[in-house]
């Protein structure tokens, strides 16, 4: 006779595996409920699927579970979570020797939808930018923000910055990006132009022997922290209808170049990823290409003519 999907069996184990994570693993009272949950509504689904009872489970029982689970809207993401508890609950059947196999191991969700990054319209950050104010930090905040939308930098990057980094001459700019790797990165005549115009002013609040490029009120080197609140007083000041902050500068850096470019390759290695897409593997460019491509698409790289 075949044992019973709903035996007490099953009830008492699903109790001592969660005493065991509160005692032995020491889980929060969250995770605890999370597991609870996850465990009960696939225990109550093997109920209702009158599948095979729950010792002799294989994989092929638990695909049906997440395929059934992902009909109904669930996401990727959320069956992860799901089978981490699945096979966890199983190992420690494993290690009770109530079992002799994981149905669970093996078994992936499906993946996770990747939420695109949010971008600003290339007008209307240029509508922004090219609005004239001499008021010291608000030339400081100009730069900085001309140099995140012109380089695709990260916070970090920025903040790091010396005086010396930047060659005026190339228009090129170095930074030491994740892991200290180091990559070259053209700057557009528009952040040049905005560098140019801080520096003149740069000297009423950084001391003579102070190397960074962006100082704060008080002429240290600016702390992330502040960058990201004069960014956010900077939009609320020229009318901006949403919030501005350093990664949605380099976000639409990277959608721009790659709209008006078609080179993810290219817009990979300025940006520094080494897989800007999830699969694309690492190709390094000769940079003369880079600074092409830069300077065909970019919107604030092109030197307007002279009248």
């Amino acid at each position: 006779m075949a044992e019973s999907i709903a035996e007490p069996g099953l009830e008492d184990l699903l109790a001592a595996f969660l005493q065991h994570l509160a005692h032995e693993r020491q889980l929060s009272d969250h995770t605890l409920s999370s597991y609870r949950r996850d465990l009960t509504r696939f225990r109550d689904w093997l109920r209702g699927a009158r599948t095979d009872p729950w010792k002799r489970l294989d994989q092929q029982t638990v695909r049906s579970y997440v395929a059934w689970r992902h009909r109904g809207g669930v996401s990727g993401k959320m069956l992860q979570r799901e089978l981490a508890a699945l096979r966890s609950f199983y190992r420690y059947l494993l290690r009770e020797g109530v079992v002799d196999r994981n149905p669970a191991q093996g078994v992936r969700a499906p993946k996770a939808a990747r939420k695109l990054p949010t971008t600003l319209d290339a007008d209307q950050l240029c509508s922004l930018l090219d609005q004239p104010d001499a008021e010291p930090l608000t030339l400081r905040d100009t730069a900085m923000i001309e140099l995140f939308y012109s380089s695709g930098l990260r916070l970090a990057e920025l903040v790091a910055i010396d005086i010396g980094d930047i060659d005026g001459d190339d228009a090129t700019l170095e930074v030491i990006g994740k892991g200290a790797k180091t990559r070259r990165v053209p700057v557009g005549n528009q952040a040049l132009k905005a560098i140019g115009r801080w520096l003149k002013v740069r000297g009423n609040y950084a001391a003579t022997d102070q190397k960074a490029l962006f100082v704060s009120r008080r002429g240290n080197r600016i702390h992330p922290r502040t960058v990201q609140q004069r960014l956010q007083h900077w939009a609320l000041a020229r009318g901006a209808t949403r919030n501005l902050h350093p990664h949605l500068l380099r976000h639409s850096f990277a959608s721009h170049l790659l709209e008006s470019s078609g080179d993810l390759r290219a817009v990979q290695e300025l940006l520094g990823h080494s897989d800007i897409g999830t699969t694309q593997i690492y190709t390094h460019l000769d940079f003369q290409h880079l600074a092409q491509v830069y300077d065909q698409a970019h919107p604030r790289a092109r030197k307007k003519d002279s009248h």
